[in-house]
């Protein structure tokens, strides 16, 4: 198990092993955030890399540096539809006096048999069309007269090409619209490097290079489930003492949105036993497994019932943070391992939960720079306040200016206060007021 496991010793143990049966129990021990979040992340790794298909590797990093093995553009082309000319002949061109030049052929992208131009010549060219030999630049269509008796400048370049003579208006200077070869790339250049996030241009780059799939850092496979008998599936009826489950989607829509593949598991009863067994069925597609709910005190916190004790169990501890004191983390799955974090269930706690430990882990696996979110200063004009020893966060609205105002009362089942913050304001643990007009920590829930 990576999570770390208390062992309590009675200071009143004699030397024969005895104990004084009046001494107390000594309380459990309470972690920090940042204890709790270095010891979750001290056993997770950058998942090992793979070779994937392009369009399979979207959202991953690069696990190497991508080097060109050929220019880009791979030859010179043409980036205007009109006419392949050589510059001489088209010195001094007007609309008066224009330079008449005999069309010796139709190149189109793509052509691989060029024709010759040569003095007095042109051939009439596509845009992206390999350039002819002979030819020094491109006079676009609108520049001429669209060839001898075709009418319209552009509807000669929609017409086959029959024996014909174009009249170019204006001179044309060497190197006019064309793309030279290499001129975006050379080959040798290092065009994307190691960590880089593919996107679609990055893509898109690897695909012009002639790149079919790529090594990467894939993405994790996070596995979201929602614990509790009283939930029911959006869009199904409601009936007493139940509830839409709504972490699930919270959590998943989380994970993707910190780079994962997420996949929502629908809600487990209050049951060890099916929990067991849906974690068993989801191992093997996970490369982390998210709970919520069951990781109190409660007759029927289920996720402890399942998984604590034995070898391999999660452990479950109380962090001084509010809201999100439960909190479970552990290894399940045999040697080999897959990390899971059990939230609690209040869905306000269950999504700071999720900001705080689950967003770094899932970071950490991509091998993101960015593991954290950012942390900005900020004025608060409205005096906070929170419980002694126990580091809050309040759901905020941050606004460029450098203020911050809290969302919300304070219960953890608000998400409307929620979906409405885009921020949490953090309250150190040895503080219980702030006043109006203090600077505060506030965490970036979006970028």
């Amino acid at each position: 198990m990576t999570g770390s496991t208390e062992r309590t010793t009675d200071p009143a143990a004699c030397c024969d092993g005895t104990a004084d049966q009046a001494s107390p129990v000594p309380a459990p021990r309470m972690w920090t955030v940042d204890e709790h979040l270095a010891d979750v992340l001290s056993g997770v790794t950058v998942l090992p890399a793979i070779e994937l298909q392009l369009l399979d590797a979207q959202g991953c990093r690069l696990d190497e540096d991508v080097v060109a093995t050929g220019d880009l553009p791979p030859f010179d082309n043409s980036s205007m539809d009109g006419y392949a000319v050589r510059t001489a002949d088209t010195a001094g061109a007007t609309g008066e006096y224009p330079s008449v030049l005999a069309v010796v052929g139709d190149i189109a992208a793509g052509a691989g048999d060029l024709p010759k131009v040569g003095p007095g010549q042109a051939a009439r060219i596509m845009t992206g069309a390999p350039m002819p030999p002979g030819a020094e630049a491109v006079a676009p269509v609108e520049w001429t007269d669209g060839g001898t008796g075709t009418g319209h400048p552009a509807e000669a370049m929609t017409a086959p090409v029959a024996d014909e003579e174009v009249r170019v208006l204006r001179p044309v200077r060497a190197g006019a619209h064309i793309r030279r070869r290499g001129s975006d790339i050379a080959t040798g250049d290092r065009i994307l490097d190691a960590g880089t996030l593919l996107g679609p241009t990055q893509l898109g780059l690897l695909a012009a290079v002639g790149r079919g799939s790529v090594r990467v850092r894939p993405r994790p496979r996070v596995v979201v489930l929602s614990t509790g008998s009283e939930l029911v599936q959006p869009g199904e009826p409601v009936g007493p003492g139940q509830i839409c489950d709504s972490n699930s989607f919270t959590l998943t829509a989380a994970a993707r949105d910190a780079g994962a593949i997420a996949y929502r598991v629908g809600g487990v009863p209050d049951d060890a036993a099916v929990l067991r067994a849906v974690l068993e069925d989801q191992l093997g597609r996970a490369d982390l497994i998210v709970t919520s709910g069951g990781v109190s005190v409660g007759a029927y916190d289920v996720v402890k019932e399942a998984l604590q004790g034995g070898e391999g169990s999660v452990d479950f501890r109380k962090l001084r943070m509010q809201p999100g004191k439960p909190q479970g983390f552990g290894m399940i799955g045999g040697p080999a391992g897959v990390p899971l974090l059990a939230l609690p269930g209040n869905p306000v706690s269950s999504y700071i939960s999720f900001e705080l430990f689950v967003r770094p882990v899932i970071r950490t696996m991509l091998g993101a720079s960015d593991v954290h979110r950012p942390v900005v200063r900020a004025v608060c004009p409205v005096e906070l306040r929170s419980p002694a020893g126990r580091r809050q966060f309040l759901r905020g609205r941050y606004t460029p200016d450098g203020r911050v105002e809290p969302v919300g009362g304070e219960g953890s089942h608000l998400v409307g206060a929620l979906a409405r913050a885009n921020c949490l304001i953090t309250v150190p643990e040895e503080v219980t007021v702030l006043a109006a007009g203090t600077e505060v920590d506030v965490v970036l829930l979006t970028a």
